[in-house]
């Protein structure tokens, strides 16, 4: 693929306008394309709204002196908006392109095949579902080994994160170039097998429900329960990752709260699965046993704590939250 590859936003709503913005960011020329076929007029003032909604927020970026006008100004003119009448045309010159159109399934059944015959057939394709598993969408490509699925975080042009998720038919080149391209632009792709949910809307959707069962039964305020999110899981997670302070903490702890939460609670849902039952019989605990979800046992623990530890202060010292020492 190209330095700089041509990428084509196959659908104008809020993903691919997000999906444009990410790319021309990073220097890329970017096809932001309608496919629904509108009258003339109707096409013109959709591409125009999608553009000044991106202009917009290149303009929230500006006042937060993450670049500067001019630099705004070049990454709206390498974004030019299509409609269905020359969707076929831009899509044969770009070298990646992304479906973003709605979650319904005859529709990426029309999108995606479209796309796959006017591709070129180097191209890679990619949908950006959030619900629809790659084994699915793929049967509508003719040609699969190019496609997979890239699962982005609203807003997209901000959060970091892209979920990765090849097929069975996905050819492992498509994955590497996938993921050298999003790397590229300024993402941090993760690699997950086709699965419902991917990573973060799965763990997502079981603690937004607990959070709202506890408002449901006065276990706190909706307010408290959000202040405790900011200041104590929002913080933690952001420097530890949720395997990782399993093993940071010990595998045990986990074991025996998820056997007090279940009982306690009497609810199957905080059942420990059984590879946490499995590394406390065979003692792998984490990083006091040298082993848990991860392998320490060629690491210097000691520094691994102290550069964790140091990142926390330096994210509790940027959100303000670090309390000053007395007088």
């Amino acid at each position: 693929m190209a330095e700089r590859a041509m990428v084509a936003a196959v659908g104008a709503g809020r993903m691919g306008r997000g999906i444009a913005l990410i790319f021309a960011y990073a220097g890329h020329p970017v096809r932001l394309i309608d496919l629904k076929p509108r009258p003339a007029d109707e096409a013109a003032a959709l591409l125009a709204a999608a553009v000044a909604e991106i202009r917009a927020d290149l303009g929230f970026l500006v006042s937060l002196q993450v670049l500067d006008r001019a630099q705004a100004d070049g990454v709206i003119g390498r974004i030019e908006g299509v409609g269905e009448a020359g969707a076929d045309a831009a899509m044969a010159t770009a070298g990646v392109l992304f479906e973003a159109v709605p979650e319904v399934l005859e529709a990426k059944q029309a999108a995606l095949a479209r796309m796959a015959a006017a591709a070129a057939p180097e191209a890679l394709i990619a949908s950006t579902t959030s619900t629809m598993l790659v084994d699915t969408l793929a049967g509508f490509v003719s040609a699969p080994g190019r496609f997979l699925n890239t699962h982005f975080l609203n807003p997209a042009y901000l959060i970091p994160l892209v979920e990765v998720s090849p097929g069975a038919a996905t050819d492992e080149a498509s994955v590497t170039a996938m993921l050298a391209l999003l790397e590229a632009a300024g993402k941090k792709p993760v690699r997950c097998a086709a699965s419902p949910g991917f990573i973060v809307p799965r763990i997502q959707a079981l603690a937004m429900n607990e959070a709202a069962r506890m408002v449901e039964e006065g276990v706190a305020s909706a307010e408290d329960i959000d202040r405790a999110i900011r200041y104590g899981f929002g913080v933690r997670y952001a420097v530890l990752g949720l395997v990782e302070f399993i093993d940071w903490g010990g595998g045990d702890i986990l074991y025996y709260a998820s056997q007090y939460l279940r009982e306690a609670l009497g609810s199957e849902r905080y059942a420990a699965p059984e590879v946490v039952d499995r590394n406390m019989a065979e003692g792998r605990l984490g990083l006091r046993t040298g082993q848990g979800f991860y392998d320490f046992r060629a690491r210097d623990v000691e520094a691994y704590r102290h550069e964790r530890l140091a990142a926390f202060v330096a994210l509790l010292r940027h959100l303000e939250l670090l309390p000053r020492p007395a007088p």
